[in-house]
């Protein structure tokens, strides 16, 4: 099976940052990624970093915001704008990119690339992760190799199947809305245009189609394992 045939959105989040709340469109998840988020990180001050940095974080562009009690571990590269909250790990290798707005005790691991993305507070990317164009609900959880890809092969708009037609988005470039506590496991690619709904779980290896997926669900790949006698 790949998207449900579902009509509507799935339910997404308990709750809104109040920061991006403004902007916010529950018919249109996306729009948190649209000209509001621009407009957010534009009036972030030029230089709001509240924490002693390691001189092998290597910090590009202006407007870089980073709050009291976050941790940047060696060779991160961080470029603005962006905004990363307060207690937020940001791991050796982490790139971040794009214009992002990181909430308070995410996660960003080893090498791991985040690109024009909201993490709500508590989400984590924890291991050799990309996150593209893409919303990560509070403790969301992916696990290692997790792609969020975010770009059609033919560059065409992205739009979500549903049982009648599609839905337009109005974007090239968008990865995955994932909400609240869902999980995904080690090696997983979500393919541009997946919403997941919230406490969603994504056994590892799957390879979700675009699509609308809905909340408290196990999404489930099946494999079967062919042992023969070495010769």
């Amino acid at each position: 099976m790949h998207a449900m045939p579902d009509t509507s959105l799935p339910a997404l989040f308990e709750e809104m940052p109040p920061a991006l709340s403004g902007f916010y469109d529950s018919q249109a998840p996306w729009s948190l990624l649209g000209d509001g988020l621009d407009d957010l990180l534009s009036q972030l001050p030029a230089n709001a970093i509240e924490i002693d940095l390691h001189p092998s974080v290597h910090l590009m562009g202006d407007r870089i915001a980073i709050g009291a009690g976050s941790r940047i571990q060696p060779g991160a590269v961080i470029a603005g704008p962006i905004f990363i909250g307060r207690n937020v790990q940001i791991r050796s290798g982490a790139y971040l990119r794009g214009g992002n707005w990181i909430g308070d005790g995410c996660i960003v691991g080893a090498n791991t690339e985040i690109k024009r993305a909201v993490l709500f507070p508590t989400a984590r990317a924890p291991h050799l992760n990309y996150v593209g164009d893409s919303v990560l609900g509070c403790d969301v959880n992916l696990g290692a190799g997790t792609i969020l890809s975010n770009f059609r092969h033919d560059g065409a708009e992205v739009s979500i199947p549903m049982a009648a037609g599609s839905l337009a988005t109005g974007r090239r470039k968008l990865g995955a809305v994932l909400g609240d506590g869902a999980l995904t496991g080690c090696n997983c690619v979500l393919h541009p245009g997946v919403v997941v709904g919230r406490r969603t779980q994504i056994y590892p290896g799957v390879h979700l189609r675009s699509g609308l997926y809905p909340a408290d669900s196990i999404i489930k790949l099946r494999q079967q394992l062919e042992i023969v006698e070495r010769n």
